[in-house]
């Protein structure tokens, strides 16, 4: 079947799947439609509004395929990643951390939390460290609106510690990969205005629950020596997935697999004489069927559609527009960071990356790191504008609107004073 519409009809029509499913996304709760349903069904709706307005069907097919490859990659490690905090978890090891943990003080333990989240962000990445910072702030606060605030806060100083880092981001990884920005550039120069970005939210929520005791949960101190070998060994193999990357080159999901891999051969040499009970309670297999799947498919479908409106060169176009209507690279950098929020800030990235060429801007050019910076932050501002946001969402069941009416604001904020910082910074200094 063909249809023969022209290019701005297609683009229009698609245009519009993504809003309405964006919107079905938004009111999740409202309409009492999953918001993965919703996802997997604007992704695929968007492909075949494409493909049946393309005449060669195997040329639409082929570039599909590709793009699930680079869709898989980030997948197959968000899988790997939930299963070995899960194994963490069923071993009791996240309880080790907690019994260390003592203070019952909001501002402090907030605190804490975020300065943890912001450094580890960019010894990983974004994405591990908010699975592992939520995961173990849902075994040390009861308090669901409170947990909410601090899985919030996790996210944006996951992103923010990621954006200073080459391996902190994806983004920031294009980058150095494609010659745009070298290691230690980039750490001098987005390091302050990725922790500015922080300062104004944290200080906000602390303040608002300032005179407020927390709740912790009640968890021993566990003496367990398997719960001791699977906590390190999960963060020593977390650890090695960016230092397996850098040094075989190898997409970040291999070293993630090779991480659950050497887990899994850990947990079954644990296990080894114990009883059939003990071995499948605390088994992969086990693990795998507690993680939150549908959040998986939910990024499935967001990332099939943010591809169909890339290849239909709609993001190339808006980079087109912002770099032909804005009237400097200050303004364009804050303007996709903006767009980040609601569109993925990997093609946007890789559709400036092919824009503004390495002779006009060259490695280390203050763009590059400011576009870093921005785009690696703005994704904040809504919780599905990041990996690391899509992740918590599902972990902790965060409601699009809750986020965006608690903490959207504040995200904004953060990002304007961060991307300022980042100015005055070059300006006084560079």
């Amino acid at each position: 079947m063909y249809f023969c519409l022209d290019s701005f009809q297609m683009t229009t029509i698609i245009i519009v799947t993504f809003l309405l499913g964006y919107i079905a996304i938004t009111f999740e709760n409202k309409i009492h439609i999953d918001k993965a349903a919703s996802a997997l069904l604007t992704g695929v709706i968007c492909w075949t509004i494409y493909i049946l307005n393309i005449e060669e069907f195997k040329i639409v097919n082929d570039i599909l395929l590709i793009k699930m490859g680079e869709i898989s990659s980030i997948l197959f490690f968000l899988l790997g990643a939930m299963t070995i905090v899960e194994l963490i978890d069923s071993h009791k090891g996240f309880d080790i951390i907690k019994s260390k943990i003592t203070t019952t003080s909001f501002s402090k333990l907030l605190i804490l939390i975020a300065t943890i989240s912001f450094f580890l962000s960019a010894l990983l990445d974004n994405l591990t460290t908010a699975i592992v910072m939520t995961s173990l702030v849902s075994k040390l606060i009861s308090d669901k609106e409170i947990k909410m605030y601090f899985a919030s806060v996790i996210i944006l100083t996951a992103n923010a510690g990621g954006a200073w880092s080459p391996l902190g981001d994806v983004t920031t990884t294009m980058l150095w990969i494609g010659g745009q920005i070298t290691p230690l550039k980039i750490i001098t120069s987005a390091f302050i205005p990725s922790l500015a970005v922080c300062i104004f939210p944290i200080y906000i929520i602390s303040r608002k629950f300032k005179d407020k005791k927390l709740i912790t949960k009640n968890l021993e101190s566990t003496k367990n020596k398997d719960s001791y070998i699977i906590l390190l060994t999960g963060i020593a193999l977390l650890i090695l997935v960016p230092i397996f990357k850098t040094i075989t080159h190898l997409p970040p999901f291999m070293g993630m697999l090779l991480a659950l891999g050497i887990m899994w051969i850990v947990i079954s040499i644990i296990h080894f004489n114990k009883d059939i009970e003990s071995k499948n309670k605390f088994s992969v297999s086990s693990a795998l069927q507690k993680i939150d799947t549908p959040s998986i498919l939910f990024f499935l479908g967001i990332l099939l559609s943010i591809s169909a409106l890339e290849n239909v060169n709609v993001l190339e176009d808006i980079a087109h527009f912002l770099k032909s209507s804005l009237s400097n690279d200050w303004s364009i950098g804050i303007a996709l960071g903006l767009l980040s929020a609601i569109l993925d800030n990997v093609p946007l990235v890789a559709a400036s990356q092919s824009m503004f060429n390495l002779t006009t801007y060259p490695t280390d050019h203050y763009f590059w790191n400011f576009l870093a910076l921005t785009t690696g932050t703005g994704g904040s501002i809504f919780i599905i504008g990041s990996a690391a946001g899509v992740a918590v969402m599902g972990l902790e069941q965060i409601n699009f609107g809750w986020y965006l009416k608690k903490i959207g604001w504040l995200a904004l904020v953060g990002y304007l004073i961060g991307a300022i910082v980042f100015i005055l910074q070059y300006n006084l200094f560079l």
